[in-house]
């Protein structure tokens, strides 16, 4: 298991981000096709596919072009139309790269303000997958693109069923393959003691909700609950690589954003309740050290 070492980060102003990070070959593969990038304000996990090596590059290509195109954004003003162009990019570098031969899946957040207010702006491709626990609330953000999952919403299976189904691994969007890249896009506010949760889908083939929750709300540490969650893999098996960030936020302000947003998973939950904090709340990458932990390297 490759973790990130002195993993904890504070952001300057009242929002500070902790984050545990890891990746593990599995009990199975030869070769692990994930990548990871942990470089405030972005989290993201990509999990590469294409066969031997390919997966590798499509995956690192993809979390290297978010990692160089991010310091040139508009931050901490910044849209889903503007990370719309950093996926883009990484699309084509992919292609560019495998010349359509590979792909990979994308999913993750990055921290922004609007109108003043911390937000996370949640992105998604394929089947990897981002969950929040806010509150007693916890649950998936993003929305596979799979085709179990249009099975589940079709009502043909149900989300048991589409665990074990054999269809299971078949994606339906990806990066640097296929006609269809689109990213969903979801703008959340930050509540106090948020708790995110990035993974490949090596995690959720074999830890249930339940057990991801078990894990989340009952280990403080974030890289604690990363390895945690990672470990529980392996007991279960790992059939395939498995790839965690676990990220924490903590508004020193406890008052801001308590009762702001709506229900987990909703897209741009509302934020009647959200009151005005200070423009320097939000972090500054280059204050503090990118951990990026590509397919088989250690991190960087």
């Amino acid at each position: 298991m490759t973790s990130a070492p002195d993993s904890g980060r504070e952001a300057t102003g009242r929002l500070r981000l902790t984050y545990g990070c890891g990746t593990d070959l599995g009990l199975r593969r030869e070769l692990n096709e994930d990548s990871l990038l942990a470089a405030e304000p972005i989290f993201a996990v990509a999990d590469g596919m294409g066969g031997h090596e390919a997966g590798e590059i499509a995956s690192g290509v993809c979390v290297r072009t978010l990692e160089r195109s991010l310091p040139a954004a508009r931050l901490p003003e910044f849209s889903s139309e503007d990370l719309e162009q950093l996926i883009q990019e990484a699309d084509a570098a992919i292609r560019a790269e495998t010349g359509g031969k590979a792909g990979t899946t994308l999913s993750g957040v990055v921290v922004v303000q609007d109108a003043g207010v911390p937000c996370w702006l949640f992105f998604n491709v394929g089947d990897s997958r981002t969950y929040r626990l806010s509150g007693d609330r916890f649950g998936q953000v993003s929305v596979d693109h799979s085709e179990v999952q249009e099975l589940v919403e079709l009502g043909e299976i149900t989300t048991a069923e589409a665990r074990t189904h054999p269809r299971r691994h078949v994606v339906t969007r990806a990066l640097g393959t296929g006609d269809d890249a689109e990213a969903d896009y979801w703008l959340m506010p930050v509540r106090t003691n948020d708790r995110i949760l990035i993974c490949s889908d090596g995690l959720t083939g074999e830890v249930d909700d339940d057990g991801i929750y078990d894990v989340l709300s009952t280990v403080p540490d974030p890289q604690s609950a990363t390895d945690a969650l990672i470990e529980a893999t392996l007991r279960s098996g790992a059939r395939d690589n498995v790839t965690v960030i676990v990220l924490d936020a903590v508004l020193d302000d406890a008052a801001v954003l308590d009762d702001a947003t709506g229900p987990v998973g909703d897209v741009g939950a509302g934020r009647s309740g959200a009151t005005a904090v200070d423009p320097e709340v939000l972090p500054v990458r280059a204050a503090h050290r990118s951990v990026i932990i590509e397919a088989d390297r250690p991190p960087a």
